[in-house]
C-alpha cells in the first residue's frame, strides 16, 4: 500500500526544489534508475515461501496493498496488478511542490556539485525539520546542507492541501438518492448565482468604501499641505519650510504605523497585495487565516491607511484579496468568526465549492479595481484559478459584471451624475485623443524595444526585491520591527519627495490642458507651479494621469529622470512592508514615467511628427514596466484595453507585454512567484519538475503505511491521530478470500444496514487485507466529536453528510476532542465505511512521477494511491 499526500507538508521530512520526498524503501522486481541496494527488512510468509525470492517487508499493524482483485486460485490478493505476497508494500508520500528554477543566487539549475551527494536509502533519513532542504540532482538525490530561513530552497511545513476532490462516500451517494435531481439541481443552480451576485455586488461596495475613504482624506491632506507650503513660498524664512515638512512627516507616519500594527498584530497574511496567497488558495494550499474576517478588516483599512500615507503603492491589487475573502464567508451561510449559523447555502461547505466562489471573488476584485469585466475573468484564469471549467466561466464574467456595474452606478452618484455608467474602476486612466493611439508597422520594433526594456527593469526590481524580502525574513521578523520598518519608509518618502520639491526648481506654467489639482508655487513665478509638487503632492493615480495626459513641454527630462529612480527605488522597498498595499499602480507610475522620457527623446528627434505623441509612450512604458515585474500577458492586455477604452491599441500592448515577459523570464520569475517560494509555500506550478519522468512512483515511499480497518476501535483512531500528522488514511478490511467486489458497502441499504460491523480480529496478521478506500482526518475527529460509536447507534439516527458540513471549515484538535473521552469509549468501535471514499485514485507502482504530478495538477488530488 502506498500513499501520495499533495502538499500535506506537515508529513513531509525534506523540502526539495521540485518536489519534498520521503523515502525509506524501494520496491523489488522494478527496473528503475540507480536506488539504493539497501532495502528494508523481511520476512518470511507464514507459509515459507518466498515467492521468486522476495520476501514480504516488515510492517505496521495495518499496512495493506492497494485496490485488490482475487487471484486465479484465489489464494492470494493482489494490488495494482501485481501480487501482494510478491512485493514489498511501502508507503510513498509526495508534496507535488514544483518549483521552476531560476536563474538566482544559489538557486541555478542544479548538478551534483551544488549539494553533498548522499543517497537516500531505507535506512537514510532526509534532514527533518523547517530548516531542511533537499534537491534532486539528476539520476541521484542529494542531501544539501541546511536551508536558511528566506531561502528559495525551502519549503514550509505548517502549510497543509485542501480537499478539492469530491468525496463520493455512501453518505453523499445516499442523500444524493434521497433527493430529486432536477429539484435539487435548479434549487442549487439558483442559490449558486443568487451568490455570485451577491459576491459581485459587495465587491463593488467595498471598492466605493475605498475610493471615498482614499479620495476624502488625501483631499484634506495634500490641500492642508498645499497652502503651508504656498505660505512658506511668500514668506522671507527660509527655515519656514520645515514647517510643512515636519506635518508631511507626521501626516505619513501616523496612518502607515496604524495600518502596519493592524496587519503586523491582527491579520500578518493581510500584508502585501494579497495575489500571492490567493493564487496558492486557488492552487490548493490551505494558507492559515487568508479569508477571514478580520483579514479583510486589516486589508481595507490597511490599503486605505497606506495610499494616504504617502507610500509608493495602489490599492488595487488588495482589491483582489477582499473580493476573495467576501466571496468565501458568503457562500458559507455562517460565520465562524462570530460563531453565528445562518442555516442557508450548506451544500457549498466543502473545499471544492468554495474555491469556485474565490475564484469569481478575485475577478470581481480586478473588474472593480480596474473597470474591466473581461480583465478579472481573465486574471482569474491566468493567475488564479488552477482548476478550471466552462461553467465557471460564465459565472465569473457574470460576477465581474455585477461588480463594475455596481460600481459605475454608485460612483455616479458619488460624482453627482447618477445614472451615467461611464465611470471607471479605482483605477482611472482618464480619455486619449485619437493621436495617442494611431500607429503604424514601423513603430512595432520601438514597442519591442521598451518591452525588453520593461523586461530589465522589472527583473531588476524583482531581484531586489527578492534580496530585500530576504533581508527582511532573517532580521525584521519581530513584529514590532515590522512597524518601525513601514514607519521609516513612510517617512523616507516623505523626506525624498519634500527634497525634490526643494532642490529640483521645475515650473511650468498653469494651463488648462494640465490638470493639477494640489499645485503648489515654491519657489516658482505667478502664474506658475512646482512639477515635482504636482508629482508628490498627489495620489499615485492622479500622478499617473498626469503623465498620460500632460501636454508636452510639461518635465524636463532630467527631473523625469530622477523621478524615475527615486520612485523605482521606493516602490522596490516598499512592496513587502508589513501593511497591506498593492504593486499595479507604482509600476505603471515608474514605466508611465520613463515611457514618457523616451516621447520626449522621440519628439526632438523626429520634431512635428504626427505619430510621436509622449502619452502614449508613457502608456506601453507604463505596460511594459508592469508586465515585466508581474509577468501577466493575457489578462494584463485585456485589463489595459479596458481601463484605456480603446481596442485598436491592443496590438502595441500585446508585444509589448509579450517581449517584457520574455526578456524578464530569462533572468528571475514574476514577483508573485518570488514571493510565493520565499513564504515556503508548496505551490504546484503547471508544468512537472524537470527529470521528473525518470522518477517512478515506487521510488518515492516511506514505510510503514499506516491504515484502518473498516470498523476500528476508538483508542486506536485517537492513538494514531495523535501520533501521525497525515491527513488522509487507506482503510482496510482483512477479507483475503474469495472473488468479485466485496466493497462492504450498500448503497441501496438504510444507515442501519450501512452500520453493521465486521467482527474484529486485532491478532497478529500475515497478509495486509484488501484496499476499501480513504479516509481523511478531519471525517474521524467529527466522527470522535459527535460520538458516533457503534455502540451508541441508537442514539444518532440524524447522522448524514449534514453532520460533517457543519463542521466545516474549522475542524477541532485531536487533543480537544480527546479530552472528552473516556477510557471505556476508548473501547468501542467506529465504522468507518459511511464516510470513506471506496473510489480513491489509485497508480501503478510503474508510474512515473511526471504521470503522478499531471493527476495531481489537472483533477485537483491531495491523496493519491498506489
Amino acid at each position: 500500500m502506498s500513499t501520495i499526500d499533495s502538499t500535506d507538508t506537515s508529513t513531509t521530512d525534506a523540502a526539495i526544489d521540485d518536489h519534498i520526498i520521503r523515502m525509506d524503501s524501494t520496491t523489488g522486481g522494478k527496473p528503475a534508475p540507480k536506488v539504493s541496494k539497501k532495502g528494508p527488512k523481511y520476512r518470511r510468509l507464514s507459509d515459507g515461501s518466498a515467492n521468486e525470492g522476495t520476501d514480504t517487508p516488515t510492517s505496521q499493524h495495518m499496512d495493506s496493498p492497494s485496490t485488490s482483485q482475487c487471484s486465479p486460485s484465489g489464494s492470494s490478493t493482489t494490488s495494482m496488478g501485481y501480487t501482494t505476497h510478491r512485493r514489498p508494500v511501502s508507503s510513498i508520500e509526495v508534496d507535488m511542490t514544483d518549483r521552476h528554477m531560476k536563474s538566482f543566487p544559489g538557486n541555478d539549475s542544479l548538478d551534483g556539485n551544488e549539494c553533498t551527494r548522499r543517497r537516500l536509502s531505507s535506512t537514510t533519513r532526509a534532514p527533518v525539520g523547517p530548516e531542511a532542504s533537499v534537491r534532486f540532482c539528476g539520476d541521484v538525490h542529494c542531501v544539501a546542507t541546511p536551508a536558511e530561513v528566506g531561502s528559495l530552497d525551502l519549503l514550509s511545513q505548517k502549510y497543509e492541501s485542501l480537499d478539492y476532490d469530491q468525496i463520493e462516500n455512501q453518505l453523499f451517494l445516499e442523500e444524493r438518492k434521497g433527493q430529486t435531481a432536477y429539484g435539487r439541481v435548479r434549487r442549487t443552480e439558483w442559490l449558486r448565482w443568487i451568490t455570485i451576485f451577491f459576491i459581485g455586488l459587495l465587491t463593488a461596495l467595498t471598492a466605493c468604501v475605498i475610493v471615498a475613504a482614499v479620495e476624502v482624506l488625501s483631499h484634506v491632506k495634500y490641500q492642508l499641505l498645499q497652502g503651508m507650503v504656498d505660505k512658506c513660498s511668500r514668506s522671507d524664512k527660509n527655515y519656514c519650510i520645515l514647517i510643512p515638512y515636519g506635518l508631511w512627516l507626521a501626516m505619513n507616519a501616523v496612518p502607515v504605523a496604524v495600518g502596519s500594527m493592524l496587519v503586523t498584530f491582527m491579520a500578518p497574511i493581510a500584508a502585501g497585495s494579497g495575489i500571492p496567497v490567493i493564487k496558492c488558495y486557488l492552487n490548493g494550499i490551505k494558507v492559515p487565516e487568508v479569508v477571514r474576517i478580520k483579514t479583510y478588516v486589516a486589508k481595507l483599512v490597511g490599503v486605505i491607511l497606506s495610499v494616504v500615507g504617502g507610500l509608493a503603492c495602489g490599492k488595487e491589487g488588495p482589491m483582489i484579496h477582499c473580493g476573495s475573502v467576501i466571496a468565501a464567508g458568503i457562500s458559507q451561510g455562517k460565520s465562524t468568526t462570530f460563531r453565528k449559523d445562518f442555516k442557508i447555502m450548506q451544500e457549498f461547505r466543502e473545499d471544492r465549492e468554495k474555491r469556485d466562489f474565490v475564484s469569481a471573488g478575485a475577478a470581481a476584485g480586478v473588474a472593480a479595481a480596474f473597470g474591466a469585466p473581461v480583465g478579472g475573468v481573465l486574471f482569474s484564469l491566468e493567475e488564479g484559478a488552477s482548476f478550471w471549467n466552462q461553467t465557471l466561466t460564465w459565472r465569473i464574467f457574470f460576477c465581474s459584471m455585477v461588480s463594475t456595474f455596481t460600481l459605475n452606478l454608485i460612483l455616479s452618484a458619488y460624482h453627482n451624475h447618477p445614472g451615467q455608467l461611464s465611470y471607471a474602476g479605482l483605477l482611472n486612466f482618464g480619455q486619449f485623443t485619437e493621436r495617442d493611439f494611431s500607429y503604424n508597422f514601423a513603430e512595432l520594433p520601438l514597442y519591442m524595444a521598451m518591452g525588453a526594456f520593461g523586461g530589465l527593469m522589472g527583473a531588476a526590481y524583482n531581484y531586489m526585491n527578492y534580496k530585500l524580502t530576504v533581508f527582511r525574513i532573517r532580521y525584521l521578523h519581530h513584529p514590532v520591527l515590522k512597524v518601525i520598518e513601514a514607519v521609516v519608509v513612510a517617512m523616507a518618502t516623505a523626506t525624498i519627495g519634500f527634497l525634490m520639491i526643494v532642490y529640483i526648481n521645475d515650473c511650468h506654467v498653469t494651463v488648462k490642458e494640465n490638470t493639477v489639482e494640489y499645485p503648489i508655487r515654491y519657489r516658482c513665478q505667478e502664474g506658475e507651479y512646482s512639477v515635482m509638487g504636482a508629482l508628490w503632492f498627489n495620489t499615485p493615480e492622479a500622478s499617473l494621469r498626469n503623465l498620460f495626459h500632460n501636454i508636452e513641454g510639461t518635465w524636463r527630462p532630467a527631473s523625469l529622470a530622477v523621478f524615475v529612480v527615486i520612485y523605482y527605488l521606493l516602490s522596490c522597498w516598499t512592496y513587502g512592508l508589513s501593511i497591506s498595499s498593492g504593486l499595479f499602480i507604482p509600476a505603471l507610475l515608474v514605466g508611465a514615467a520613463w515611457g514618457r522620457l523616451v516621447g520626449i527623446g522621440l519628439t526632438a528627434i523626429f520634431p512635428g511628427q504626427e505619430w510621436v505623441s509622449p502619452g502614449k509612450f508613457a502608456l506601453i512604458g507604463a505596460a511594459a514596466n508592469l508586465g515585466g515585474i508581474v509577468r501577466m500577458t493575457i489578462s494584463l492586455t485585456v485589463i489595459l484595453i479596458e481601463a484605456t477604452g480603446n481596442l485598436t491599441f491592443g496590438l502595441p500592448i500585446m508585444i509589448t507585454l509579450i517581449t517584457a515577459k520574455w526578456v524578464g523570464d530569462q533572468f528571475t520569475e514574476g514577483i508573485y512567484d518570488i514571493h510565493i517560494q520565499l513564504s515556503s509555500i508548496p505551490f504546484l506550478n503547471w508544468e512537472p519538475p524537470f527529470g521528473a519522468s525518470n522518477i517512478y512512483a515506487s521510488e518515492v515511499m516511506s514505510s510503514p503505511v499506516t491504515t484502518f480497518r473498516t470498523t476500528e476501535k476508538v483508542g486506536v483512531i485517537i492513538d494514531t491521530l495523535e501520533s501521525q500528522s497525515h491527513n488522509g488514511f487507506p482503510v482496510v478490511d482483512t477479507n483475503t478470500g474469495g472473488c468479485g467486489n466485496d466493497s462492504g458497502l450498500t448503497f441501496s441499504a438504510g444507515m442501519n444496514d450501512m452500520n453493521q460491523s465486521y467482527s474484529i480480529d486485532y491478532g497478529h496478521e500475515t497478509t495486509f487485507g484488501r484496499f476499501r478506500g480513504l479516509v481523511l482526518r478531519w471525517q474521524l475527529i467529527v466522527m470522535l466529536k459527535e460520538r458516533l460509536f457503534n455502540e451508541y447507534e441508537q442514539d444518532w439516527h440524524s447522522y448524514n453528510l449534514q453532520t460533517f458540513r457543519n463542521a466545516y471549515p474549522r475542524y477541532e484538535t485531536i487533543e480537544a476532542v480527546v479530552k472528552g473521552i473516556t477510557d471505556e469509549e476508548r473501547d468501542y468501535t467506529i465504522d468507518i465505511r459511511p464516510v470513506m471514499n471506496p473510489s480513491a485514485y489509485a497508480v501503478q507502482h510503474t508510474a512515473s512521477l511526471t504521470r503522478i504530478f499531471r493527476l495531481f495538477r489537472a483533477i485537483g488530488l491531495r491523496h493519491l494511491h498506489q
